[in-house]
């Protein structure tokens, strides 16, 4: 099974199956690439830079990228997420009752959406999970 492949099926089963998850990307940590994603939820290549000058602040709470994101939001597929938390790796943004997770690896960054009905610790424990397996698997 080629990584592609492997992407995608760790999105279909470990996130979007989880039902937790209604929309995942997997990205390179490099940005240069969408390894798999859900249809219609293309991140786009101005939001993956974005995402990635937030994940690589060296002063997570004082960084000029943070600051940012806490200021206008953070976009992700062509919406506009309230910045809830960042931290160390984890990026965390709320739409109403919807929200987002994107958690950073070793070489990829996970991005889980998920929905109203959908508690945010279920869907952040979601995307977290196979972050810390990848990470594990060396990714």
């Amino acid at each position: 099974m080629s990584w592609q492949e492997l992407t995608a099926a760790y999105i279909d089963t470990s996130l979007v199956g989880s039902g937790h998850i209604d929309k995942a990307s997997i990205i390179s940590v490099a940005g240069d690439s969408t390894w798999a994603t859900t249809p219609d939820f293309a991140v786009g290549a101005d939001e993956i830079k974005t995402l990635i000058a937030i994940l690589n602040d060296p002063d997570k709470q004082d960084g000029p990228a943070v600051k940012k994101a806490f200021e206008e939001g953070i976009h992700v597929a062509g919406e506009r997420y309230v910045a809830t938390r960042v931290e160390e790796g984890h990026v965390y943004g709320r739409k109403g009752k919807t929200g987002i997770c994107i958690v950073k690896t070793k070489q990829a960054i996970l991005i889980g959406h998920y929905g109203e009905n959908v508690q945010a610790g279920n869907a952040t424990q979601t995307v977290e999970a196979l972050a810390l397996y990848l990470t594990g698997l060396g990714y």
